[in-house]
């Protein structure tokens, strides 16, 4: 927050590099912050509801900010960390209601791009949630896990991210923690100068040892460069398995500074 406090928005940037964000999908991208500079990607709004068995959960999440700071010409530091997420549960079968609110855990994640040519680009993104939810949000344990983005430039102005990561998740009975294997496939192409189509399909198998979960979504989102440091986007994600949420929902803005 300091270093966000310490610089102002400049508009003067309108011929700058246009700014390279970690948003809207799940795909990271493989390009930093550039040195010197701060940088904020933020959930104006976002909404998810899961339908599983009897219960239907909805969560909002509402200005979940990421801050980054870039400490070198490939390397940035990055922050996220939610002030609410609201959570309300219904059990169809009793029509019993529950509400959770507070706030969120804490992502530190250290960016590194290592491949950097015409024809590939590839970063490592080390990470380590921190257990600051309230109660009734979090599961109020330590995980993390490492992300490698690959970034292909394609034919026809098109651009190819795949997204393979472990993460090291809480066992659900709290006893240790095992491995979660995530990767995603997408695409991206400009309509126009200043607009971006995405479209992605993202995979998890969780591995837990009560029994192992897979996820996948097809998301889709838009992204328009209101000036070359600013930027709004709108996406959607849509569940393609019964453990994975029905449907999100999100808006953002990012701004480099």
């Amino acid at each position: 927050m300091a270093l966000l406090a310490m610089s102002s928005p400049s508009f003067a940037d309108d011929a700058a590099t246009p700014i390279c964000t970690d948003r809207p999908t799940k795909a990271n991208s493989t390009c930093t912050v550039p040195a010197g500079s701060s940088q904020v990607e933020i959930d104006i709004g976002n909404t998810t509801r899961d339908h599983q068995a009897s219960t239907t959960t909805r969560t909002v999440n509402i200005i979940n900010p990421t801050l980054k700071y870039g400490l070198g010409d490939k390397t940035d530091l990055q922050l996220s960390w939610s002030p609410h997420i609201a959570v309300d549960m219904r059990d169809h079968a009793s029509n019993a209601r529950s509400h959770a609110s507070g706030r969120g855990d804490a992502y530190l994640r250290l960016k590194h791009r290592f491949v950097d040519t015409d024809a590939v680009s590839v970063a490592v993104i080390p990470f380590v949630k921190a257990p600051t939810a309230a109660h009734g949000i979090g599961n109020d344990r330590w995980e993390g896990g490492v992300a490698l983005p690959v970034a292909v430039p394609l034919p026809g102005g098109f651009a190819l991210t795949l997204g393979p990561e472990v993460d090291v998740l809480a066992d659900l009975d709290g006893s240790g923690h095992h491995a979660a294997l995530v990767n995603l496939v997408n695409v991206a192409h400009p309509l126009g100068s200043r607009m971006t189509l995405a479209v992605e399909v993202w995979d998890l198998v969780n591995r837990d040892p009560s029994g192992t979960v897979r996820q996948r979504s097809a998301d889709v989102a838009l992204s328009y460069l209101v000036t070359p440091a600013w930027q709004v986007d709108v996406g959607a994600n849509v569940g393609m398995t019964r453990e994975t949420p029905d449907r999100q929902f999100y808006v953002g803005l990012s701004a480099r500074f």
